[in-house]
């Protein structure tokens, strides 16, 4: 049986890395982008990461540009933003795309484990539907992320147990987090 730990991605300076040497862990892996509506949530990904990182906790960070543009930097301009505005210190990967033909592998696997399921109710929940419904049209039947900030919740064993769209409070991902932690 496939698991995350099957794959192999790329860092910030190009070099293959292993998701085999997260073994053990609970990790979260979330596509994200320094210009979305959604880059504040740096800030609680990184207060969840400070808190729980000594408890075998893990955030991957995997910049795209793929959502109207908002991630336009490289790998080194986008790990400043990060480093810079919202203090990161959790493991940053190169940037990749999450849809399409070119989709990494790893997404694809994340998206077809839990796929996607709405954004949620209400207007601004709406909103987003149709604005990235329309940016999503490219990539036909392999669209596998509907916008930045796209968060999975994998289990020490390297299964996906949860999605959580970007609409979702992170409180309740927190939340989330933390109940695999106590397993």
């Amino acid at each position: 049986m496939k698991t995350v730990y099957d794959f192999i991605v790329k860092d910030i300076k190009g070099n293959e890395v292993s998701l085999s040497q997260y073994q053990g862990k609970v990790l979260l892996i979330v596509n994200t982008a320094t210009g979305c509506g959604f880059t504040p949530h740096y800030a609680p990904l990184e207060a969840m990461y400070k808190e729980f990182k000594d408890k075998g906790f893990e955030i991957l960070d995997f910049p795209c540009n793929q959502f109207a543009n908002q991630a336009p930097g490289n790998e080194e301009e986008i790990h400043q933003f990060c480093t810079l505005k919202f203090g990161t210190e959790f493991p940053q990967f190169g940037k990749i795309d999450v849809n399409g033909e070119n989709a990494d592998p790893l997404f694809a696997y994340l998206a077809t484990e839990k796929p996607f399921e709405g954004f949620g109710k209400g207007l601004k929940n709406a909103a987003l539907k149709k604005f990235a419904d329309m940016n999503n049209k490219a990539f036909g039947d392999k669209t596998y992320i509907g916008w930045n900030f796209t968060k999975f919740l994998i289990d020490r064993e390297g299964k996906v147990i949860a999605r959580f769209e970007p609409t979702m409070d992170m409180d309740e991902v927190k939340a989330e987090v933390e109940k695999e932690l106590a397993k």
